[in-house]
């Protein structure tokens, strides 16, 4: 009898355990998805950040990165869209897939209803940079050698619709000025020609040609937002230059799909702060162009806002403009 007892209290222990296991958030791998091939500049923020978040005792589990690219991003993000939501496949996102995206191209998902906000994470800036031969040294000598050009200088970007696409839609129109859009494949063979002198200039993010710039290897005219950025102190604002609201930038954040539980939300978001507020990754995140966002502003809630505001921003200056990605 007794022998029967004690069998049967450890089924029922081990039965708990087993529960206890299963009902754990985190209790295996989480995977973080980034929609852009490996090495890109998101590839390289997103894998800074799962590396320190898989350190964090709160969560307890290893954080690993998935890249998933093709069509601007919108095939990673699609699947974890539709990939069950229980915390354990999220998306390290940004203005593109999650705002410009939406307005350009037909997704078979709704990059708003169909995310959970999970955290604000960093952020960078576009600017103008051109060819280091190109005869103007300022934005006003640039805008009057583009028109001397009169539309026949060229401008190289990646994909349709993107943020640096627009913002050279939108600069184009402000300032009377007309050039060749030349698309590229990748960020690495504009970044080729304009260095051979093959491409005048582009809008650029910016953490992508800090070192030449530095190097004077390319020309920064202009950076779109509304204070110097710290990395290049010397390099005016478009609104100091007297062409005020282009200001955009590459913000960054992670998603999950909706109805991922409150609290994998929660721990999740817990362990990017944890990361965030890390030296080390701090300093990872600058030696890479990247601005962490303050602490009040790493919540979810902030995520969700901050998308919701550059959606009412960019989505009727998309449709004015008649931009859609092919």
């Amino acid at each position: 009898m007794r022998k029967a007892l004690a069998l049967a209290l450890a089924f029922f222990a081990a039965a708990a355990a087993g529960a206890n296991a299963q009902t754990r958030y985190p209790s295996r791998v989480v995977t973080m998805v980034v929609p852009f091939p490996a090495g890109g500049p998101t590839d390289v923020v997103a894998r800074i950040l799962a590396d320190r978040m898989k350190e964090d005792d709160a969560l307890g589990e290893t954080v690993i990165v998935e890249n998933v690219a093709g069509a601007g991003g919108s095939i990673g993000v699609g699947r974890v869209a539709h990939a069950t939501p229980d915390g354990y496949t999220i998306v390290f996102g940004h203005v593109q897939t999650h705002v410009f995206n939406a307005a350009t191209m037909h997704l078979g998902y709704d990059v708003v209803k169909d995310f959970a906000p999970v955290a604000l994470v960093s952020d960078s800036p576009i600017w103008l940079i051109a060819r280091k031969t190109l005869p103007a040294d300022d934005l006003k000598g640039f805008i009057a050698w583009l028109k001397a050009r009169d539309g026949r200088a060229t401008m190289g970007h990646v994909g349709i619709g993107g943020p640096t696409d627009v913002a050279a839609d939108v600069f184009a129109k402000r300032t009377g000025t007309s050039f060749q859009f030349v698309p590229y494949t990748g960020g690495a063979p504009l970044l080729q020609d304009l260095l051979g002198d093959h491409i005048d200039f582009a809008f650029g993010f910016a953490a992508n040609y800090l070192s030449f710039v530095r190097d004077h290897e390319l020309k920064a005219y202009g950076v779109l937002q509304p204070k110097r950025w710290w990395a290049a102190p010397d390099v005016p604002t478009f609104d100091e230059l007297g062409i005020p609201d282009i200001d955009a930038s590459f913000w960054q954040g992670v998603w999950a799909p909706k109805g991922t539980p409150q609290d994998a939300i929660a721990k999740l978001n817990a362990a990017i702060r944890v990361a965030l507020a890390d030296p080390a990754v701090e300093k990872r995140f600058a030696s890479v162009g990247q601005d962490i966002w303050p602490a009040d502003q790493q919540s979810p809630e902030a995520l969700a806002a901050k998308q919701q505001a550059e959606i009412a921003k960019w989505w009727p200056i998309i449709k004015e403009a008649g931009i859609k990605a092919e």
